[in-house]
């Protein structure tokens, strides 16, 4: 069986698509990549689709059916129950709905078919398969996991008007446990604080976080914002995702409530109150409300699936949420889907639908699903600019660990593109984690961002345990741990504030080039753990081809950059 699954939530960001043959994932990549715009914003899924279609080695006339993570059907069965929910507090919201979504629904669908005909893929309409939005993000967790059985949990923004769900799957099937709907969104809740604190909703989540650890819980107060009585959730819609003539500014979702409470938005790079207390409230209430409802919806599921969550949605995408579940006595294990994002939702939608035609599925092992380049290729765009010189490595691990040894950055570019917001060693900034400065050399040299954000650490999955503090798999970064106190001192520069990290552990199986240059880099210095992170600048996409390598690395101060077996430095 043959299934694309293309799309994205109404096409507004992080379209992407995948490509499932016979219960295996082949290719799954997002359109920001090809088009160098982030999260492809409005844009369609033409050149994921492409892409997809190529590297699998399949015909338009092969496919057997395609998946979108949308479905109408959900939305028309909840629609009058959002209109009545809304209509006191939102009535411009609860009116859309009734009467002007419907168009937009339309809309899509047209647009689905369009892109189907123009790929020349020409299937009948029942085998093109509309999946429920947090649906699709559960498939793409739990049916990729490996479990038999497990617990699952998806919580973002919104999908058709649900914006958490938790189920059980068992067996393969996914059984529905308790969906929350809008108004109220913890997702929405957490971006509207992220706007409020000076970053971009949808993009500065993860900005947020690394701004908790500095800041008190106990010096802000947003119980008058969200709260719970331990069943769901309500959200003050006044606070939260305000409609237009409840903002600060028109052209932002800060809400003039929010103004009103704590003051001016935070403005610029620095760390300052009351923002960090209000970074770690919302956390905090945050991971509160999550663990007291996956508690009273899925404790008796984790009882009986011997402890095993999956996780996806957006919010599964904060790692310090996710070391409180892992740290909960009722977790055992815990599966994060790597590209938990919206742009995983194509891949779930087919997963679903693939499942759901009788394939069996294999395990999700690793996220280096996008495109991949040859050396023929590589030199060619290596010869087309003048300002670079460049020559073949006769070992290229060995020569970027010396370099890395050093002290140098380097960045790292080899085989296929990362599918999903996080580098994992292929598409990679590399540092040496021992020396004082190098994560602030990066943050201002190469990453141009704040100073405070921490980098991740990639390490040798055999020294994890000693790392981590318990023998556990991390190779996704969708994890963080307490990092051990003695390896605290041997690496501050992945160390954040709060002594956690949020590890890749790195195997020879999965990643052997990536592994070898660790190991390297091990046998010279003792310390068995890079500093890794996205091989980009700030606001733009991880890179995808030589030549937006090539671009990236003039444009940044990088000291080298590593291309497949080509050592590359400014002239």
């Amino acid at each position: 069986m043959k299934v694309l699954g293309f799309g994205g939530p109404f096409f507004l960001h992080d379209p992407a698509a995948a490509i499932i043959v016979d219960g295996k994932v082949v290719a799954a990549a997002e359109e920001e990549r090809f088009i160098r715009v982030k999260h492809a914003i409005g844009k369609p899924c033409a050149r994921s689709i492409e892409f997809c279609l190529k590297q699998a080695g399949v015909s338009p006339k092969e496919i057997d059916a395609v998946a979108f993570p949308w479905s109408f059907r959900a939305f028309d069965e909840k629609k009058w129950a959002y209109a009545l929910k809304t209509l006191f507090s939102e009535p411009s919201r609860a009116y859309k709905a009734i009467m002007k979504s419907p168009k937009k629904n339309r809309e899509i669908r047209k647009m689905v078919f369009s892109i189907l005909k123009d790929f020349g893929i020409d299937l009948p309409p029942e085998k093109v398969f509309f999946v429920e939005h947090h649906m699709a993000h559960a498939a793409s967790a739990y049916l990729l996991s490996g479990y038999p059985d497990a617990a699952i949990m998806s919580i973002d923004g919104s999908g058709e008007f649900a914006s958490t769900l938790f189920a059980e799957g068992s067996g393969g099937k996914i059984s529905k446990i308790k969906e929350i709907d809008l108004p109220d969104s913890l997702g929405r809740f957490y971006s509207t604080m992220t706007a409020y604190l000076g970053f971009d909703p949808n993009d500065g989540e993860y900005k947020l976080m690394g701004m908790v650890p500095y800041g008190n819980p106990l010096k802000a107060d947003l119980s008058d914002i969200i709260y719970s009585d331990g069943k769901s959730f309500r959200i003050n819609p006044e606070y939260v995702w305000p409609i237009r003539s409840r903002r600060f500014r028109p052209d932002s979702m800060i809400p003039k409530k929010l103004v009103e409470k704590f003051g001016p938005p935070r403005t610029g790079d620095s760390l300052g109150e009351p923002y960090i207390h209000i970074a770690a409230a919302t956390q905090k209430i945050f991971e509160d409300i999550v663990i007291g409802l996956m508690e009273t919806h899925l404790g008796d599921v984790l009882k009986r699936d011997e402890g095993r969550m999956v996780f996806a949605g957006g919010c599964a995408l904060n790692v310090v949420l996710n070391r409180k579940l892992l740290e909960h006595p009722m977790v055992k294990q815990l599966f994060v889907q790597p590209a938990s994002h919206d742009a995983g939702t194509p891949l779930g939608a087919a997963v679903y639908v693939a499942n759901m035609l009788g394939d069996k599925i294999a395990p999700m092992e690793d996220v280096y699903l996008g495109p991949e380049f040859t050396e023929k290729e590589i030199k060619a765009a290596l010869e087309r600019e003048e300002r670079i010189a460049f020559r073949k490595s006769g070992d290229i691990a060995e020569e970027v660990a010396s370099l890395l040894a050093e002290g140098d950055v380097v960045g790292w570019f080899n085989g296929r593109l990362e599918f999903g917001p996080r580098a994992l060693g292929n598409r990679s900034i590399l540092g040496n984690p021992t020396i004082p400065g190098t994560s602030d050399r990066i943050n201002e040299m190469v990453k141009f961002r704040e100073n405070w954000r921490p980098f991740c650490p990639s390490m040798l999955r055999d020294h994890s345990k000693d790392i981590l503090g318990r023998d556990i798999d991390a190779p996704f970064m969708t994890l963080s741990f307490v990092i051990d106190e003695a390896w605290k001192r041997r690496i501050p520069e992945v160390v954040h504030v709060d002594g956690t990290a949020r590890p890749q552990t790195v195997t020879k199986d999965a990643n052997p080039r990536f592994y070898a240059l660790i190991k390297r880099f091990y046998d010279k210095t003792g310390v068995p753990v890079l500093i890794n992170t996205s091989l980009n600048r700030r606001g733009e996409p991880m890179v995808s081809s030589p030549e937006d390598a090539v671009n990236m690395y003039l444009g940044s101060g990088l000291d080298y950059i590593a291309i497949g077996d080509f050592l590359v430095k400014r002239k």
